[in-house]
């Protein structure tokens, strides 16, 4: 072994951040390997490096025995007093048997060792960082498309993008720039592998902290999110500080923070609604655009109905069941919606005492990119 070699492992040990010794090592049992393999010994050996001058020898360790049945592994005492009179039984002697060519072969094995510990201290780099990136937000460049996944480059590693976590109004091509959100970081074999998500809630609430900085800042709180993903989304926020409008802080001038999120989401139309810990109120709000008229709450079964004005009903109850299956997500109730009409004749409407939530109406806001319309 060179001293140029033991160079390059000080070299490799500042730019990497692997320890010299635990190459040494490593190349250490390597040879040990390649002596045995390539001169067809069997017997028990030690490499010895000297890293001041780059020397190595190979030394066969024999157990010293009153009567040797294996001449590779042991050596009697008479010989071993030969060579040193102060031997004695159960010691163990070391000759140097270092063949004449191994140099040509020590150099190739100790570069594949490098070489290999290299690349296994990049990946474990390279996952030690991305670990700590897990649920958060990353922007990458497409790579390549198949059936299955698509190849997102996060500069040192290519995420894969699963066909399921891609939104459907998206169409993807190589070289486009999107934000990802990193579901899943796992160790293989092969190196660590990244699974991204561009439906994932935590996608949008990664989003409003980047635009919004009361919610970097921890002044307004996102409390929660439900997303029908390229479609519609609805995501309660709530502050402390009563000076501070939380929706209207998510909105921004002239709408545009949410605006900026719309359009990194393809015209996915945003609910954004006032959070409350009392179900009423929340629920309420997290029917808008539709206006409420009482909300009446079942505490055991976790559940609510919720008596809007007939023209609204259609509205409140939204495309497919949309706009009622969000709000239930959101709110984590159940929400039964019946029109003002239907809960009269059902006699739970009107309530005494029940609250007025028509005069909530402006607390909530729904962008709508396609028509740029705040309802």
């Amino acid at each position: 072994m060179s001293s140029e070699l033991l160079d390059a492992l000080t070299i490799l040990e500042k730019e990497k951040g692997i320890s010299k010794d635990i190459l040494i090592e490593a190349i250490e049992a390597a040879l040990i390997s390649a002596y045995k393999r390539n001169f067809n010994q069997a017997q028990n050996v030690r490499v010895d490096l000297n890293l001041a001058n780059g020397s190595m020898r190979v030394f066969a360790r024999k157990d010293v025995v009153e009567e040797v049945y294996d001449s590779r592994l042991e050596i009697s005492i008479d010989e071993a007093r030969s060579i040193n009179p102060n031997y004695q039984v159960n010691d163990v002697l070391e000759i140097e048997v270092t063949p004449k060519d191994f140099g040509r072969i020590a150099a190739q094995t100790a570069k594949q060792v490098v070489t290999q510990r290299v690349r296994e201290a990049e990946r474990g780099v390279i996952y030690s960082e991305f670990i700590d990136r897990e649920e958060d937000i990353m922007t990458g460049i497409v790579q390549r498309l198949d059936s299955k996944f698509i190849y997102v480059s996060l500069g040192k590693i290519e995420a894969l993008l699963p066909a399921n976590e891609q939104m459907p109004n998206e169409r993807y091509k190589p070289h486009d720039r999107i934000k990802v959100y990193i579901t899943k970081v796992e160790k293989t074999t092969k190196g660590p592998q990244i699974f991204v998500s561009r439906t994932h809630p935590g996608l949008l609430k990664r989003l409003f902290e980047i635009e919004v900085p009361e919610i970097y800042d921890g002044t307004v709180e996102i409390r929660s999110v439900a997303r029908e993903a390229g479609d519609r989304s609805k995501i309660s926020v709530h502050s402390d500080n009563q000076e501070v409008d939380p929706v209207g802080s998510c909105v921004g001038p002239k709408g545009q923070r949410v605006q900026a999120i719309v359009n990194e989401l393809k015209g996915e139309k945003i609910d954004i609604v006032k959070w409350s810990d009392d179900p009423v109120v929340f629920v309420a709000n997290a029917l808008s655009p539709s206006k409420v008229l009482d909300v009446i709450v079942n505490e055991d079964d976790k559940a609510t109905t919720v008596v809007v004005p007939d023209y609204q009903l259609s509205l409140a109850i939204g495309k497919r069941g949309q706009n009622a299956r969000l709000a239930a997500k959101l709110t984590g109730w159940k929400i039964d919606i019946k029109s003002e009409s239907e809960a009269e004749k059902s006699g739970i409407y009107p309530r005494e005492n029940a609250p007025v939530l028509l005069e909530d109406e402006n607390d909530d806001f729904t962008f709508d990119f396609d028509t740029e319309e705040v309802e």
